[in-house]
């Protein structure tokens, strides 16, 4: 990161975040943006390429990215899936580029081998999948034009959105390659596989 020079305003940061959601991609980006938001950056362009993963990681990075005292602008440079389209539509301005996919399913879970399953363990299992679809949902409620029925629709069975088709439906607001300025800052996160 660029050192703060006492009275200057910084300059836009550009963050590319091309990662599996989870707790530590989580803990990562939530971490940088907290240190850009100290450094009083005032403009963030989040460039996101993700295949989704962890609900409640994705739900955790939307509210704190919600919560950032700068602007942040997001952009799908290729593949925003899953609980990433979540992560995408905290960006108060969203676009995509030309070729870029949105991808849209109902929540799953995965149940270790030898697991013992009872009546009781299913109910809570189907009351948490159907409460994280909840939660989703009131996050494309609130940030596009998608009503509840095309909600649902998307949770009922997998579904692939070009960029024109997300334009449409109010996810971003404009098809448009990212464009760096030169000499713009640019930080990446790299992770442990």
């Amino acid at each position: 990161m660029q050192p703060i020079v006492p009275g200057a305003t910084p300059p836009p940061h550009y963050v590319s975040f091309t990662a599996e959601i989870n707790p530590s991609t989580a803990e990562g980006l939530i971490g940088l943006m907290g240190n850009l938001a100290t450094q009083r950056v005032p403009e963030v362009h989040l460039m996101l390429s993700t295949p989704g993963g962890v609900v409640m990681s994705g739900i955790t990075i939307y509210n704190a990215l919600r919560a950032m005292p700068f602007k942040l602008i997001t952009y799908n440079v290729g593949n925003v899936d899953s609980i990433g389209n979540a992560v995408f539509l905290a960006g108060e301005e969203r676009y995509a580029s030309t070729n870029a996919t949105f991808m849209f399913h109902g929540v799953s879970m995965t149940v270790p081998a030898q697991t013992t399953m009872d009546r009781r363990f299913l109910t809570e299992r189907m009351d948490s999948l159907v409460a994280d679809e909840r939660r989703i949902g009131a996050v494309f409620g609130e940030r596009t034009n998608l009503t509840e029925a095309d909600v649902v629709q998307l949770f009922e069975r997998q579904q692939t959105k070009d960029a024109d088709a997300a334009l449409a439906a109010g996810i971003i607001h404009e098809v448009r390659d990212v464009q760096l300025p030169a000499g713009a800052p640019v930080m990446g996160l790299v992770f442990q596989r």
